[in-house]
């Protein structure tokens, strides 16, 4: 959807609503959402309704001299990751993501700062915030994912099970409801 008056210098995303000159994703359609924003609870026993979902609860160690947050491979995680990456510097008005992957499962943490992810099955759609680096996100193959409205100070760590391989993305949502619905 696009706000009255809003200037469109680019294409707008699916099940986005776009306000601005110039336009600028503020949410997404929640038709379909079975989760609205920052309602899921941070405990190991939440369930997403979209199958796979979840969140990766990491340890996290506070003292007088600050906080340690450790993700063993073999303890923490559902995988071991064989890349790392790091998204920082991202404008709060600009869109990350959006896409799927055939094969490679993510698992995303914010360092500091807040991410709104949408997780999308091609059936149900899901809104999440990150704001906490005791608890990643978990992101298995065939779930469409997109971040949006990074705070200022936002860095996110992106944990994936393989190496980059473009042909395992799917960038096209289009394409992605044909192949999620195969």
């Amino acid at each position: 959807m696009v706000g009255a008056g809003s200037v469109v210098t680019s294409d707008v995303p699916p099940g986005t609503i776009v306000v601005g000159n110039p336009a600028r994703v503020v949410s997404y359609d929640r038709s379909g959402t079975s989760n609205a924003a920052g309602t899921a609870p941070q405990s190991g026993e939440f369930q997403s309704k979209i199958p796979g979902v979840r969140w990766i609860p990491l340890t996290a160690i506070k003292d007088v001299r600050g906080q340690l947050v450790v993700a063993q491979w073999d303890r923490h995680l559902p995988f071991v990751p064989q890349r790392t990456f790091f998204v920082h510097g991202v404008p709060s008005r600009k869109v990350r993501g959006e896409h799927a992957h055939k094969v490679c499962e993510q698992i995303l943490v914010a360092i500091t700062g807040s991410i709104n992810v949408v997780v999308d099955n091609g059936k149900i759609r899901e809104e999440y915030i990150l704001d906490d680096a005791s608890r990643g996100f978990y992101v298995p193959p065939g779930i469409w994912a997109t971040q949006y409205r990074y705070s200022s100070d936002a860095v996110m760590a992106v944990f994936a099970s393989h190496d980059y391989d473009e042909s395992d993305y799917i960038r096209d949502y289009e394409a992605y409801l044909a192949y999620s619905s195969a």
